[in-house]
């Protein structure tokens, strides 16, 4: 039987909106070890040395800060979203019970 191939999200950061959909989706998840991991993913995509360059931060550092479990700082995480040319923006969460107390439309045929 054939092993699947482990799947690497890198492969798929072909452009600077997949690389923002990416982020953004790991931010959202509120997920320490995920956005670590996402952020990682697109440093590799862009290059460890040249994400290391851009940001004054030491490559081995940014090897063990970007991966599970690595828990980067804050500025590291400024630093390497700067690198990566996109910005964290916050925004209001969506309020689930209010969604949840509209009542649904439906369309008929009469």
């Amino acid at each position: 039987m054939a092993k699947a191939k482990d799947f690497d999200a890198a492969e798929y950061l072909d452009s600077p909106e997949a690389i923002a959909a990416y982020l953004s989706e790991a931010f959202a998840t509120g997920d320490d070890d995920l956005i670590a991991q996402a952020l990682g993913a697109v440093a590799r995509v862009k290059g460890m040395t040249t994400v290391a360059k851009e940001t004054g931060l030491n490559r081995e550092n940014l090897y063990r800060a970007l991966s599970e479990g690595g828990k980067p700082e804050l500025s590291t995480v400024m630093k390497v979203l700067d690198a990566f040319d996109v910005q964290l923006l916050a925004k209001p969460k969506a309020d689930d019970k209010a969604a949840a107390a509209q009542p649904n439309e439906v369309c008929r045929a009469e």
